[in-house]
This record gives structure tokens, sequence and C-alpha cells, in this order.
């Protein structure tokens, strides 16, 4: 394997892993707190802006491993790895654009007064079920990196 797909396999690799830093910063200390206190996601009000983050991060890794698939395809040894890493986050990214995502984009719209906290606490819940994916999709590719 060249040293170009090696780069693409470790871009990619850290792509994701600053995505799974991200997602367990939200869990973590942004999750905890905003169903008592809706306006801290809602940039409008003064509060983070999700979509600075969210948009770009697992773009940049979707294009990075598009590319390091295409430039390592039929390499037997970082293959299976690879494809584990793209069905994770496919898993991951759909779940995320059906349910969570619309959901979010409600709660960050609603008046912070009208936001019902129990089904935001029920949002944080399923949000936090996402980690799992992105563990395995971090592993995945942290397992081509090693092999690569």
């Amino acid at each position: 394997m060249g040293t170009p797909a090696l780069i693409l396999i470790a871009a990619a690799t850290l792509a994701i892993c600053v995505t799974l830093g991200g997602a367990l910063y939200e869990v973590l200390v942004v999750d905890p707190a905003w169903p008592k206190r809706p306006g801290i996601i809602q940039a409008h009000n003064g509060g983070i802006s999700r979509v600075r983050f969210w948009v770009p991060a697992p773009v940049i890794f979707e294009v990075l491993l598009v590319l390091t698939l295409i430039v390592t395809w039929g390499t037997p040894r970082v293959g299976p790895a690879l494809l584990v890493a793209l069905l994770s986050h496919a898993a991951m990214r759909l779940w995320t654009l059906l349910d969570l995502l619309p959901r979010g984009v409600e709660f960050e719209r609603k008046d912070p007064a009208d936001v019902d906290e129990a089904a935001a606490v029920r949002w944080t819940r399923r949000n936090m079920a996402r980690i799992p994916l992105l563990l395995v999709t971090s592993g995945a590719m942290l397992a081509a990196l090693a092999v690569a």
C-alpha cells in the first residue's frame, strides 16, 4: 500500500475520532443541561450552534472514507475494516437524519418556554445511543490504519 492510501486512512481515522469526540462532548456536557435550559442549544438565543460542528465533521469523514475506499479497493487486509466503518457510519447517519435531526431542529427553533422537558430528555437518551455506532466506526478505522 502506498503513502497516499495510508495518508487517506489516517485522515479519515482522525476525522471520525474528532466526530466521536464531538458526540461525547455533546452527550456528557451539553445534553445533561439543555432540557432544563433549552436556550443553550439555540444560537438565536445566544446558545451554541450545533450545526457548525455537525454539518462539516461527518461530511469530511464521509468524503475521506469514500476516497479511501476508492484508493484501497481490492486491498484485502484493509477492505473489511473499511466496510465495517462504512456500514456502521451509514446506520448512524440514517438514524440521525430520519429521527434525531428533525426533532433536534424542532427543539432548537422553539421558544425555550415551549420546550417539553420530558421530550427533550427522551431525545438526549436517543442521542446517546449513537455513541456505540460511532465507537464501532472509529474502531474499524483504527483497525484499518493498524493493518495498513
